[in-house]
């Protein structure tokens, strides 16, 4: 399972650790992810992704998985979240030409 958040694609960042005398060794910072339990309310359906706490206010903030998952870039989303972007916006697609 890698350690990159499903939705904006944040990953593991490399920095140092500095001790007092100014020794600087390698480390890795890990992004906070939690598995959630996002509503879609145009597929009626919960699915679970790993996200960032980051991405969680995020999707709070635009309005919910729907709005967040349409204004995304693909090329941030992982293969299951462009899945369901796909079927998000069939579904938008097919509501607007029932119209």
């Amino acid at each position: 399972m890698s350690r990159r958040c499903e939705l904006t694609g944040v990953g593991p960042m490399v920095g140092h650790n500095v001790s007092h005398s100014n020794i600087k060794t390698k480390r890795r910072f890990l992004p906070a992810l939690a598995p959630a339990s996002l509503q879609s309310e145009a597929l009626g359906q919960t699915f679970r992704l790993r996200i960032s706490n980051a991405a969680r206010r995020t999707l709070d903030f635009r309005g919910g998985l729907d709005a967040y998952l349409v204004k995304t870039s693909d090329d941030l989303l992982s293969p299951r979240a462009l899945k369901i972007k796909r079927q998000v916006k069939a579904k938008l697609a097919e509501t607007a030409a029932a119209e």
